[in-house]
Formats: C-alpha cells, structure tokens, sequence
C-alpha cells in the first residue's frame, strides 16, 4: 500500500518538480511576458496587466523549458524568449475562444471580454500574436518559426472546425479528435520540439518529444473536458458544468451519446439545441453519465495517449528530467487544478 500512495505522490508532485527544475528560467520567462507586452496604449497596459495577474500553470512554456534542459540546453537565453513565445500564443487563443464561447470565468476570475469587451479581447489576443511573431523573427531560427507559425495557423483551423460542430451531439469521436489536436495538443507538441530544436537535438530526439508533448495535450484536454461533468471532483478555477453551458460538445457527450436509448437521445439532443441550459438540464445530464460509467470510459481513452507519451521518452538518455515528463503524462489525468 505504501508503494502506491508513494508513487501517486510522486506523480501529483510531477508538475511541481518541473517548475522547481526550471525555476529560475521560469521568473525570466514572466519577466520576459511582462516586457512584450507593455505598451503606450493605455487599454492594452491594462488588459495586459489583468491578463498576466490571472496567473495559469504555465504548462507550455515549462515544457519548453524542461524540453531544453532535457536535451543538454545549458547556455544562452532563447530558451526563455521560445517559452515566454509559447505561453503568449497559448494567451491569444484563450482571448479569442473565450469571445467565440461567450466565457465569463477563466481560473477563477472574469474573463478579459466580461470585464471590457469582445472587440477589445479580440484586438488584444491579436496584440498577443504579432508579440509572439516578434519574438520568432528575433530567434532567427528558420526550424522555430516555421514550427511556431504553423501552429499558430493549425489552433485557429481547430477553433473553426469546433464551431462548424457546435451542438451536434451526434459528432464523431474521430472529429472531436481533430479538434482537441487541433486546439490543444499542437501547441504542447510544438513547446516540447522546440526545446529540443534549440538545443540541437537530432531528429530522432526532436520526433520524439513532439510525439510526446502531442499526446501529452490529448490527454490533458480529454481530462479537462472530463472533469466537467466530474461531480464528484473540484477543480481550481474551472467551474463545474462550464462546458455544458456554453454548449461545447466534448468526448463525455459523445461517449455518452453512443449509449443513450432512443428516447434519451431526442432528451439530449433537445437539451443542447436550446439556447440556454439549466441547471437542471445539466443535473439530468449527470445522472445519465454516471448511469452508464461514461466517466472511466473518458479515462481510460486518456489512458491510451499516456501510454504513447510515456513510451516516446524511451529512446533519450536516463535523467531527472526524463523521470519528471514520464510522471506528467499521468498527472495530466489525475490533476484537480
């Protein structure tokens, strides 16, 4: 017994030794957001502000930074401009998807569009971009920019793709997929490659650390959709339900979609056609989740993208920091914030 608790704290503690592995590379990465993206204007120094005191993980730009040292990245300082790179095309997607979806909350405070308004969120995700753009040129790597950008382009495709399917309760799994990779999993493939692009990596080691932060994504976006309609979890700053009510339809609907009876179906099917949702509709929702155990199932789909991850890390050198993104592919999964 003792061994599996040691070893469930060793993986809870997984993101906590990445940021303590990077630490001080991490400082100078908010040092270096907080720089980029000071401005005359004085609406952008105070939505800018707001943004940045809204805090987040920071996930994408540690993978970056721990990417780079797993790799031998010792000297020099692009590591920080790519991660702080990174975090801000991760920012601008958020500003924008929260106009899309009419968001109010995001990690636990109003969202940038409730406290000002859409125009002004647009303009400054737009802002946020020709930064990171900036930033790119400044690196002066071909490999870099030609990565970043194409990510930057593959999100927004994910966004449409997820509009062009808003409601439809009956999507393919295979299309949620695209949308998740699209939106999510692209930008962790692209933070962890890029430090292995910058310290020189060979191309078995750069493949490899792409393929790991791609799943890694998949599996951080399943749990997060997840954890929506996980009642019996808390999560820090994400508000329980948040999904449903937008109407997002995310791989809990579609799983559960695939069981329903018919008549359960039209119920559905009703209830993400509205143009407002209950809490009642979502209570309704929950019951037939857990009758049909649609929460293991969404678990256990993850639990396929963990295993790719952690197998891709197979072929680069024993380190502390190898152990540490071994472990992350499973607190991806068992994280509450």
């Amino acid at each position: 017994m003792g061994t599996v608790v040691q070893l469930k704290n060793q993986i809870n503690d997984s993101y906590f030794q990445l940021k303590d592995s990077v630490e001080d590379k991490l400082i100078l990465t908010e040092e270096k957001i907080k720089s980029k993206l000071a401005s005359d204007v004085e609406l952008v120094q105070k939505m800018s502000d707001y943004h940045i005191k809204t805090g987040g993980k920071r996930l994408r730009a540690l993978l970056t930074l721990g990417s780079a040292k797993l790799c031998g990245y010792s000297k020099g300082s692009r590591d920080i401009n790519l991660a702080a790179c990174v975090e801000l095309i991760h920012s601008a997607t958020l500003m924008h998807d929260d106009v899309i979806d009419e968001g109010s909350v995001r990690r636990g405070k109003k969202t940038l569009n409730k406290v000002w308004n859409n125009q002004s969120s647009v303009l400054i995700g737009d802002y946020l971009l020709s930064r990171c753009f900036e930033m790119m040129v400044e690196d002066g790597n071909l490999e870099v920019l030609k990565l970043l950008s194409s990510t930057s382009s593959k999100i927004a495709q994910g966004e449409v793709l997820q509009l062009q399917h808003k409601n439809e309760v009956d999507m393919l799994e295979e299309t949620y997929l695209k949308i998740i990779s699209a939106k999510t999993a692209e930008l962790f493939a692209a933070a962890t490659k890029v430090g292995a692009i910058l310290s020189d990596a060979n191309n078995k080691e750069k493949d490899a650390l792409e393929f790991y932060g791609r799943n890694l994504g998949l599996t951080f976006q399943i749990a997060d959709d997840t954890l929506d309609y996980n009642s019996e979890l808390k999560m820090f700053g994400k508000k329980i339900g948040q999904d449903f009510f937008e109407g997002k339809i995310t791989l809990p609907i579609i799983l559960l979609f695939q069981k329903l009876n018919l008549v359960e179906k039209k119920i559905i099917k009703e209830t993400f056609n509205k143009e407002l949702r209950t809490k009642d509709d979502f209570n309704k929702i929950i019951s037939l989740i857990k009758k049909y155990k649609i929460i293991e199932d969404c678990y256990q789909k993850a639990q396929h993208y963990i295993n790719l991850a952690s197998n891709s890390l197979t072929i680069l050198k024993e380190s502390k920091e190898k152990e540490i993104f071994k472990n992350l592919t499973s607190f991806s999964l068992t994280r509450n914030f």
